[in-house]
């Protein structure tokens, strides 16, 4: 006779633990303590965008050199979100979140009683753990809630991501203007110990795995610089040129450091991350539909749309809108998002992540060619960005979903966040290459601004990225049914 525990998938919670480990809470209070939680990661992400002018004025610097507040936390956040995902499937997540929000509020104080441009970089570089905080929370919702109810969560959570971002736009202006930008650090350090508090005294906490592996040093210290030398080549792709040395030498170093990553991982009994579950079908392709539309539209959109609404009447394409209604406009639009976050979750748990995807990137494809038509509309492209919000509600939280239903609970967050990764080097290689098109389309005629053939040629980079993406998602195969396999 085949036992309880025999018969029990990976994504069903086991029976309680005694003890201190035995607090219950019910889904409802779970769902909404990961929420407040991921909040914290999508506020640090986005908040610093807003302050960029101000420190150029504040510390006399440059563009180039305050845009390391923005590289620094995105470098350390991608490599954070796959070893620390896969170091809270080994030794708990609530123990690795609650280091990683105690070190983002760390980071938050160095930059906010810092007097230079360089304690702002290294604070901001702290913060950056932030990035596994996602991957974390969706393990998680995995490992604490019952299977039924485990789409929903984590759509809800990833969907916060959304409106979070769009808030803190809001939010750091206000300080901004209210305050100073030593403010938006202490509101963030603020705000990190509190959801610390959260996953200590309210989350229900699980007994460690007891896990017999050992951490993979060499494979952790190989692929964090790996990456963030794929990442910082693409991200200054813009300012340097894809044919510059050093984008080449960083790309393509960065790229040879993986390919020997990659050899050592296959090789070591614990990996720091499972190379092999990306060989699935399931799994390749949702990274592969995950690439494509980060470069396409999830990932041009947010840098095209600022743009539009901002640029002057008098360039060839802008609607001259100020920096705060357009901050404003783009804040309403996540909250339609944000309000199909929960829909998104019901499709997925009804029909799988796949159909979910699918409406997301139609969505997508369907946005991006209305920025062609309506560009030069206010109510067109706030129809768009209504549209985009939306999609996006789908497309972001199918993609964990798409992962959850695909791996073991054991490997979750350690999936989820090498998914994190590749949508955020896909986003630098989409902005890039849509900032080099728009360049390449400014003349003498158009006063150096970038001309209307550069935005369609833009939209249509979108729109067969969309296209790609929808491709990739039909071979995904229909279905919900998570597995079954045990841990790897």
């Amino acid at each position: 006779m085949t036992s309880t525990a025999d018969t029990r998938t990976a994504v069903d919670p086991p029976e309680p633990a005694r003890g201190r480990f035995a607090r219950q809470r019910p889904a409802w209070l779970i769902i909404a303590v990961l929420v407040a939680v991921e909040i914290i990661s999508a506020f640090e992400t986005s908040m610093v965008f807003a302050a960029l002018p101000t420190f150029i004025r504040e510390f006399d610097s440059d563009a180039a050199t305050v845009g390391w507040a923005v590289t620094a936390f995105l470098l350390v956040a991608a490599a954070s979100a796959a070893v620390c995902g896969r170091l809270g499937d080994m030794y708990g997540r609530e123990r690795v979140l609650v280091i990683l929000l105690a070190t983002a509020a760390v980071g938050s104080l160095v930059s906010a009683l810092g007097d230079s441009i360089g304690s702002v970089i290294v604070g901001r570089a702290i913060q950056g753990v932030a990035g596994a905080i996602l991957p974390l929370c969706i393990g998680l919702a995995r490992s604490h809630l019952p299977a039924a109810k485990v789409p929903v969560a984590v759509a809800i959570i990833s969907g916060s991501a959304i409106a979070a971002g769009s808030a803190s736009l809001l939010v750091a202006g206000v300080m901004l203007d209210h305050a100073s930008w030593h403010m938006i650090f202490v509101v963030a350090a603020v705000y990190a110990v509190f959801a610390l508090l959260l996953v200590v005294f309210v989350l229900p906490w699980r007994p460690a795995p007891g896990t017999t592996q050992r951490v993979d040093y060499i494979g952790t210290l190989a692929f964090a610089p790996a990456i963030a030398a794929v990442l910082l080549g693409i991200n200054k792709s813009g300012e340097w040129g894809f044919a510059d040395p050093r984008t080449l030498g960083f790309v393509l170093g960065g790229l040879a450091v993986l390919a020997m990553w990659v050899a050592w991982e296959l090789r070591v009994p614990d990996p720091i991350v499972n190379v092999k579950l990306f060989t699935d079908r399931k799994v390749a392709l949702t990274m592969c539909a995950t690439l494509a539309i980060a470069i396409g539209p999830m990932g041009v959109s947010t840098m095209i749309i600022p743009m539009i609404l901002q640029s002057p009447t008098t360039a060839p394409f802008g609607l001259g809108i100020s920096p705060t209604n357009a901050g404003l406009l783009s804040f309403v639009g996540s909250l339609f998002g944000f309000v199909f976050t929960p829909l998104s979750g019901r499709i997925t748990r009804a029909v799988g992540s796949r159909a979910a995807m699918l409406l997301g990137t139609t969505l997508f494809t369907v946005s991006s060619a209305m920025m062609l038509l309506l560009h030069d509309s206010v109510i067109g492209m706030a129809a768009m960005i209504v549209t985009v919000s939306i999609g996006t509600a789908f497309a972001f939280t199918a993609l964990p979903n798409l992962i959850v239903e695909a791996v073991p609970e054991g490997n979750t967050s350690e999936a989820t966040g090498t998914n994190a990764v590749l949508r955020t080097g896909g986003q630098g290689i989409g902005t890039s290459i849509a900032t080099m098109l728009l360049a390449s389309s400014a003349t003498a005629a158009t006063g150096g601004a970038p001309s209307v053939s550069g935005l369609n040629t833009v939209g249509a980079m979108m729109i067969v990225a969309g296209l790609v993406t929808l491709g990739f998602t039909l071979l995904i195969r229909r279905g919900s049914v998570y597995t079954d396999r045990t841990s790897t």
